[in-house]
């Protein structure tokens, strides 16, 4: 898994942790968004708002080829389903 280069806020209730601990879970942290962080997970949690052929991709292979585009065509639009 190679590092990435993320801004993560990390709130700790307690002051007395020791700073080992704290980097251990961050590394915690970032293991685990990087397995969920995926290209097939976010197509499954997007769609895609076509206002030209008025129509919504829902295809997760659709999506990704969207996403990939360097820019959007006028009015579409991605949606995130949360």
């Amino acid at each position: 898994m190679r590092k990435q280069h993320r801004d993560l806020l990390v709130l700790i209730r307690n002051q007395s942790t020791i700073p080992h601990s704290i980097d251990a879970e961050v590394e915690k942290l970032h293991e685990m968004l990087f397995h969920v962080e995926t290209m097939e997970n976010l197509c499954i949690a997007t769609e895609i708002i076509d206002l030209n052929r008025f129509a919504l991709v829902t295809k997760p292979h659709l999506i990704a080829r969207v996403l990939r585009q360097r820019e959007l065509k006028p009015f579409q639009f991605v949606n995130n389903k949360n």
